[in-house]
């Protein structure tokens, strides 16, 4: 078990002749993640932590194209796995501090 604490880490690389690339990574259970429609009507997807705010919405921040929607179709996907992931993870940890006594009493 890792004996980090919750961080969001951010790196940008930019090097001639490519692209700039940035991560973000978040490591922490302090999460703000919010989805809706913009007034054009555009809709998004954003997560965010004391750190860093990462936003999704359609190509080009235009109409939904075929292409979007096979995006959003991926993160549900992905979202859904990695729930069923935590799931099982959190239901097959060793019990541990006071969650441990709370549930041999």
């Amino acid at each position: 078990m890792s004996s980090l604490a919750p961080y969001t880490y951010l790196t940008l690389s930019m090097e001639p002749g490519t692209a700039p690339r940035l991560n973000v990574s978040f490591h922490t259970a302090d999460l703000h993640i919010r989805a809706g429609m913009l007034d054009n009507p555009r809709p998004y997807l954003e997560i965010a932590s004391r750190e860093a705010n990462v936003s999704i919405s359609t190509t080009g921040a235009g109409p939904v194209t075929d292409d979007d929607l096979s995006i959003a179709r991926e993160i549900f996907n992905a979202a859904a796995r990695y729930l069923a992931d935590c799931e099982r993870l959190h239901t097959n940890r060793p019990a541990t501090g006071k969650a441990a006594t709370d549930t041999a009493a």
